[in-house]
């Protein structure tokens, strides 16, 4: 019998909600052509920060503060935005919730991805400790993961100053912060901390290899495309780099005393099977992951939370998450966990 043949890459567009297809097309629209037309990531951060941004306020928190932490040896220190929840609503010590955006390692920054931190600081009710980490190309593989540990350190320490409870630090990231959350706590399990409760992922980029069938599914025609990917992971690992290597590519990591997780993933999304491969290594070893899927969504659907009603509900869903480790959290190497 024929082997039967991958779906085209319109397929994943035609799965796309009907709600969420005007919003792909315009973010697409306005995002620099990748490994094609762009292929510097100066321009490329000129074209973006050119784009049109949403007319809406921020929503509103209970504070924010900008500073900086201790960078990693020999490194510059850290900038972070601190978040923290309206002290009415939340009354008591909240999680602590360190959070790396997501860009390709390229893009972005602390302002391109506020409106995402403050919508779960809302959701979660948690302090978030945003971090801007050193970028691709200018600093490769691994300056990023170090910063980003960097920051889980410096949060770990100072979490009673950050009106966190001890028991409740937990890791986030979004796309390629996803994968620098990820890999950053394979550091604190070779360092020795500091101790998570909860790494919440959503839709991550685990596995430089980029084989895995939503690579093909979901190529192009739903905003992030196969090539943006292929060109983001030139930059961050730069030549001769090892692209397997665990902190690179968390997926292949052996998974042994992490945290519960809950991961966001979308259906429309080349990083789909990443984050569904994620979530099967780690269940098979016991450890116990929410897998949030949105079949008709497109990657970094979450950072339409204002306007999306399948964003506003895996946020609520990713809050819940980081709100319940203030009850269950555990710690490395223990069993179970609140992870959704």
């Amino acid at each position: 019998m024929a082997a039967r043949p991958e779906p085209g890459p319109s397929a994943a567009r035609n799965r796309l909600d009907p709600a969420a297809l005007p919003y792909a097309d315009a973010l697409a629209a306005a995002f620099p052509d990748l490994g094609r037309g762009v292929t510097r990531a100066d321009e490329a951060r000129r074209i973006l920060a050119a784009a049109p941004r949403p007319s809406a306020g921020p929503p509103r928190v209970g504070a924010v503060a900008d500073r900086t932490v201790p960078g990693p040896p020999g490194a510059p220190p850290v900038p972070v935005r601190i978040y923290r929840p309206g002290p009415g609503r939340w009354p008591g010590p909240r999680p602590t919730v360190v959070f790396c955006h997501g860009g390709g390692w390229v893009l972005c920054d602390l302002d391109t991805h506020d409106t995402l931190a403050r919508h779960l600081t809302r959701a979660a009710g948690a302090v978030v400790v945003s971090v801007d980490y050193r970028r691709a190309p200018e600093h490769r593989f691994p300056a990023a993961v170090e910063d980003a540990h960097a920051a889980l350190c410096w949060a770990g320490a100072h979490v009673a100053e950050l009106g966190g409870d001890p028991g409740a630090l937990v890791v986030a990231g979004d796309s390629s912060g996803g994968n620098l959350a990820a890999a950053s706590l394979l550091l604190a399990r070779e360092r020795g901390g500091p101790a998570v409760a909860l790494q919440a992922l959503a839709y991550p980029a685990l596995d430089a290899a980029q084989d895995s069938g939503s690579y093909r599914s979901a190529a192009e025609g739903c905003f992030l495309t196969a090539a943006h990917m292929r060109w983001f992971w030139e930059q961050y690992l730069g030549p001769g780099a090892d692209g397997r290597h665990p902190l690179a590519s968390p997926l292949r990591a052996d998974p042994a005393g992490l945290p519960p997780a809950h991961l966001v993933v979308a259906g429309c999304d080349p990083l789909l099977d990443d984050g569904r491969g994620y979530h099967r290594r780690l269940t098979r070893s016991g450890i116990r992951s929410v897998l949030d899927s949105h079949p008709g969504m497109f990657h970094g659907f979450l950072g339409l939370a204002g306007v999306l009603p399948q964003a506003c509900e895996a946020l609520a869903r990713l809050g819940g998450a980081i709100s319940s480790t203030l009850k269950n959290g555990k710690t490395f190497g223990e069993a179970g966990g609140g992870a959704g």
